[in-house]
């Protein structure tokens, strides 16, 4: 994605306590917001900081915030099926792009 679309990542280390300044910050700048994760996106850590943050951003997002997380399955020991259930860059690219077109 070089040169396609400019992007902002956060890495917050822990979920408690939480960096949703840093996070907000990178919204305001953006515009968006896009939280990537391994564990199922249905109640994960993705849920948990859209909850923190949003509030903070709302009236700054230009697009709907987006949480990217695993396949809603038991992990699976094997390395190839385990991929398959998490998030790849593919797969985090295509989301980016969507997010910028709209």
């Amino acid at each position: 994605m070089a040169g396609e679309i400019s992007l902002e990542i956060i890495d917050p280390r822990t979920l408690v306590p939480l960096d949703a300044e840093a996070i907000s910050q990178s919204v305001r700048k953006t515009g968006k917001l896009l939280i990537v994760h391994e564990a199922p996106a249905q109640a994960g850590a993705g849920a948990e900081i859209l909850r923190q943050v949003l509030p903070h951003v709302f009236g700054d997002l230009q697009a709907s915030p987006q949480v990217l997380g695993g396949a809603d399955v038991a992990m699976p020991y094997s390395p190839p099926l385990e991929d398959a259930c998490i998030p790849q860059p593919a797969d985090i690219a295509r989301v980016a792009r969507e997010m910028v077109r709209g």
